[in-house]
């Protein structure tokens, strides 16, 4: 089968490989229909994810149609279209027990890190009674592959985290997939206003399209006082992952505000205790469980909540390689999610 093979920083190739295979009764292998590319995986290129190997299948978002399965799968059958969740659940540990699959003990975020992943033409799933989900009659795989990954990290991570509420007034630092993933599941919770923060004007394009009420894409900081009467925000959700957006987040929050960290980081910031202390804040950091997926795929079949609009470049599959390319150049390029299919 064919494969995009992490070979080092910067260094990535779409090759040839084995076809997985089962090899625990609790495992299925899974023929990919539709995948993506996460920010996550630029990370990993520029070597910010110093625990993915060379030789790793990248990727960790997908649908596909199950091919075999194990003596010990029951939930899951042969020919099942299913959405993969980009976090392993074993569902027996004592995390699991809990509902942090992000810290599951023979599972967590292992896809297309610790094990290979989805970008490629199979796939093996650990533990797929709990880590595959069946697809509804009918629903758009574009729309699904958005479940496995983004949507249920802007709402476990940014939304839930930053405890959105009834009127509330949201900034959300970074347009892309995951920021976009948070206005969208803001919503959820009638805040008052949802104000993003970004330099692309394309990006708050799409941001006000999915509900967003302002847009900011210079000078947020005293943009947001004068906005908030000098206030502050009551949440502020970082979805970039360097030390200058999460700056921002300390420097909009009010007293007694959330602050909810998304992204993902590769090295240090500057954690501001001396100002925070006294305003009563509360920051909190997270790796997906995806815990919400089931509730987050009834709110999209429903078609309250339309993640497919964040498509904007759809490619097949064997041309990931230039998906990259566009990717990572997503402000000249106005791209956003891509969409790589092999059917």
């Amino acid at each position: 089968m064919k494969a995009l093979v992490f070979h080092g920083p910067g260094k990535r190739s779409w090759e040839d490989k084995p076809q997985p295979a089962i090899e625990k009764p609790t495992d299925a292998v899974v023929r990919i229909t539709h995948t993506t590319i996460c920010g996550t995986d630029l990370h990993i290129l520029k070597g910010d994810v110093p625990a993915v190997t060379e030789g790793r299948t990248l990727g960790h978002e997908g649908v596909g149609v199950v091919e075999e399965v194990g003596d010990g799968v029951s939930n899951i059958r042969v020919g099942d279209k299913v959405l993969i969740s980009c976090v392993t659940s074993c569902g027996r540990c004592d995390y699991c027990k809990r509902g942090i699959y992000a810290h599951c003990r023979d599972g967590g975020w292992i896809l297309g890190h610790l094990i290979d992943g989805t970008q490629a033409e199979y796939v093996r799933i650990p533990h797929a009674d709990n880590s595959l989900y069946t697809l509804p009659s009918g629903m758009d795989p574009a729309a699904a592959v958005m479940l496995s990954d983004i949507l249920p990290t802007g709402h476990e991570i940014g939304t839930l985290n930053g405890e959105v509420k009834l009127g509330d007034t949201v900034a959300i630092v970074g347009a892309g997939p995951i920021g976009l993933a948070a206005v969208m599941t803001s919503r959820f919770y009638s805040p008052a206003r949802i104000i993003m923060i970004d330099p692309d004007e394309n990006r708050l394009a799409m941001a006000r399209m999915l509900g967003a009420t302002d847009t900011i894409a210079r000078d947020p900081i005293e943009t947001i006082k004068e906005l908030t009467n000098g206030e502050g925000v009551d949440v502020a959700m970082e979805a970039v992952g360097i030390p200058e957006t999460f700056d921002i987040c300390q420097s909009i929050i009010r007293a007694g505000g959330n602050i909810a960290n998304i992204g993902v980081h590769g090295k240090s910031v500057e954690f501001r205790l001396q100002d925070l202390w006294i305003k009563n804040i509360t920051v909190r950091t997270g790796l997906v469980s995806t815990n919400t997926i089931p509730v987050l795929m009834k709110v999209v079949e429903s078609g309250d909540v339309k993640p497919k609009e964040l498509v904007t470049h759809q490619l097949r599959l064997d041309e990931i390689e230039k998906a990259y390319d566009i990717f990572g150049q997503a402000a000249k390029e106005k791209a956003i999610k891509m969409l790589l299919t092999a059917e």
